[in-house]
């Protein structure tokens, strides 16, 4: 079965329009933050088991950036919204 991703401008579109692009729930550090930081920013990820935030990019559609929650199990996914507008506090 082919995954499918709802994209809140263009609709239900194929996974394959899309690009992931890692977790939606890393902070940046400060730019004056130590080099162990900016080492775990940049090199260090966890692998979890479940519901998972991550950026998506509608690269053959929209062209917008998206934050999809899936399952890393199941690949079902469960929200989709506008990484714009949810950084603005507003919905997709």
């Amino acid at each position: 079965m082919a995954s499918l991703i709802s994209c809140p401008h263009c609709g239900v579109r194929p996974r394959e329009e899309f690009t992931i692009r890692g977790d939606a729930s890393l902070t940046r550090p400060a730019a004056d933050a130590g080099g162990d930081a900016w080492y775990e920013y940049i090199y260090l990820r966890d692998n979890p088991r479940g519901r998972h935030k991550e950026y998506w990019h509608h690269s053959s559609g929209c062209r917008r950036w998206l934050i999809v929650e899936r399952d890393t199990v199941t690949h079902a996914v469960h929200t989709v919204c506008d990484a714009a507008l949810a950084k603005l506090g507003g919905a997709a």
